[in-house]
């Protein structure tokens, strides 16, 4: 099957899907999810297909996340669209995370927020030397979901911490030191490694390795405030980048990563995980900071969002209490079938 957004076909007993907007960076839609959901049901019970690949056709990244245009339209028409694409695209994760078959994702080009909730859940996935992966949703008044929590909770010392407070990017030999990818391929023999003509290549030397001293003495604190009271004390300009950094990102999202990241290393299911995270964003929809993070840093530009509320301190435990609170039953995420 060929559709304009995404390619779904099958050649020689491999399942492949390609994402198809490159304009867009390869944002998901509805569309898009239910329809990579479809193959994957498919295939699954086809004894004819032995192993799935998720790639991307042309252009800079493999998936740059969710559309961040049609959500913030479908947020200013009331927002019931949009909970149904959070709901669809977490049970896509989910499916991923629990399929029988062999997954292999193609981590070339950007990685970002849902781009890494369509990775992460792969058993295979291969980084290249143009990977840049990311979880920068707390900049736009979200938080690392799509299976964020699981991911991140469970990476080397702070260094989930670190991603979800700063959105900092990782390149390949990156992803493959920290386990995010399993296998390292360059750019250029893509082609011959996917037909099996080609060993994994030797990732270059990883920069997360030099820093993981400072992230996890930095990042060990379990609130937001003495995070940046760490980074504030100390004189190193690294330190003062992230400071930098944090300072752009909504207050409350930043506690409510922090939060979350807490509360998945707790979890043993990942489905437990994303009903979690379900609860997580469908309050987060309802707040101004996610409409105005999109409007300044997507719409207008302007880069200057005004967030509510503006401060750390100003966020009570209380408030992020209430966003991992249980949704009635009727509301609460469900995946497609049990793990």
């Amino acid at each position: 099957m060929t559709g304009r957004d995404v390619i779904i076909r099958t050649d020689g007993g491999v399942g492949r899907i390609t994402l198809n907007r490159p304009k867009a960076l390869n944002a998901l839609t509805l569309g898009m999810c239910r329809g990579i959901i479809g193959a994957l049901a498919a295939w699954e019970d086809n004894a004819a297909v032995s192993a799935i690949v998720i790639d991307h056709s042309e252009g800079r990244g493999f998936c740059a996340g969710g559309d961040i245009r049609l959500l913030y339209e479908g947020l200013r028409a009331g927002g019931q669209g949009v909970l149904k694409f959070f709901r669809t695209e977490y049970r896509l994760n989910h499916l991923l995370f629990t399929l029988r078959k062999p997954v292999t994702c193609i981590m070339d080009g950007v990685v970002m927020g849902g781009g890494a909730g369509l990775a992460m859940p792969c058993r295979y996935r291969v980084a290249t030397g143009a990977t840049r992966y990311a979880m920068p949703e707390t900049g736009i008044g979200l938080f690392p979901d799509v299976g964020g929590g699981w991911f991140l909770s469970r990476l080397p010392g702070r260094i989930g911490e670190w991603l979800a407070l700063t959105g900092a990017r990782l390149d390949g030999a990156d992803c493959l030191a920290l386990g995010l990818a399993t296998h390292f391929a360059r750019r250029e023999d893509l082609a011959e490694f996917q037909a099996g003509r080609l060993a994994p290549s030797m990732a270059p030397p990883a920069r997360i390795d030099t820093l993981r001293d400072e992230i996890d003495r930095l990042f060990a604190a379990e609130r937001v405030e003495d995070i940046v009271a760490a980074l504030t004390s100390d004189a190193s300009p690294w330190a003062s980048e992230q400071l930098a950094e944090i300072a752009k990102k909504s207050p409350f999202s930043c506690k409510a990563a922090l939060r979350q990241l807490r509360e998945s290393r707790k979890l043993t299911h990942f489905s437990g995980n994303m009903r979690m995270e379900f609860r997580i964003v469908a309050r987060l929809i309802a707040r101004p900071d996610i409409i105005e993070g999109v409007r300044a840093f997507v719409i207008d530009k302007d880069n200057n969002p005004r967030w509510r509320p503006s401060r750390l301190e100003e966020v009570s435990d209380d408030e992020i209490d209430a966003i991992f609170a249980p949704l009635p039953e009727e509301e609460e995420w469900t995946p497609l079938r049990k793990e």
